[in-house]
């Protein structure tokens, strides 16, 4: 038996975080090093040249400007780099809060904790007819559930599981129609959240029975 009701969404935060000395005490020594090399041939540049046809104002000019905005970019890209880093830092400190709670993701796989299994779909607009079909991991209909007529919106269900004996996990799909027409819709598989974690594509969410899936797939904390 599926029920299905109406549920909010709660979004989850993202915010920044620091970076370590020791990488900025060093890129800080690179911009240093090149600036000095720059001078150095420089000094040598004009001692060695021609008398009769030394270096113009503007050439000299435009060769310092040049390393000015070389050090300027590379100063930019430190600090932008730096900046990536505290957001995935404090990112995975606010995701630590979501340990133990349940949330949804974009998925029509779904997860069964105590018989339950629990998921949501979210209509592109008001449908007369909503059917929610579970469906075995070879692509069986194995229950059907006509919720009637939804409006626009995300709408949750359960789906009683205690008699499920295939051995993968169910999915779910849901057929909605307006006068015949097809009404889009999304799926989404209700998880329990165990850990998270960071790696160089950003923050991980590590899910109770279930792969790992980036923050953005989350879609709501429950």
């Amino acid at each position: 038996m599926v029920t299905a009701t109406s549920n909010s969404t709660v979004s989850g935060t993202t915010s920044t975080s620091t970076s370590t000395t020791k990488s900025a005490s060093g890129n800080s020594a690179d911009m240093t090093a090149a600036q000095d090399r720059f001078m150095k041939l420089l000094v040598a540049q004009l001692n060695n040249q021609d008398p009769m046809n030394p270096m113009d104002n503007a050439q000299m000019t435009s060769q310092m400007a040049q390393i000015n905005t070389v050090t300027g970019i590379q100063q930019v890209n430190e600090t932008l780099k730096s900046m990536a880093e505290q957001f995935t830092a404090l990112q995975v400190m606010q995701g630590s809060s979501m340990v133990g709670r349940d949330v949804l993701v974009d998925s029509n796989t779904l997860s069964i904790n105590n018989n339950t299994a629990s998921g949501a779909f979210e209509l592109a607009g008001r449908a007369e007819s909503v059917k929610l079909e579970v469906l075995s991991p070879s692509g069986q209909v194995i229950d059907t559930q006509n919720l009637g007529a939804l409006d626009a919106g995300r709408h949750a269900f359960d789906w009683d599981a205690s008699k499920y004996n295939f051995s993968g996990a169910p999915s779910f799909r849901v057929k909605a129609t307006l006068g015949g027409k097809d009404i889009e819709n999304t799926t989404m598989a209700r998880a329990t959240v165990t850990s998270v974690s960071s790696d160089a594509s950003g923050m991980k969410v590590q899910l109770q029975g279930r792969k790992d899936v980036t923050y953005s797939n989350i879609k709501a904390i429950l």
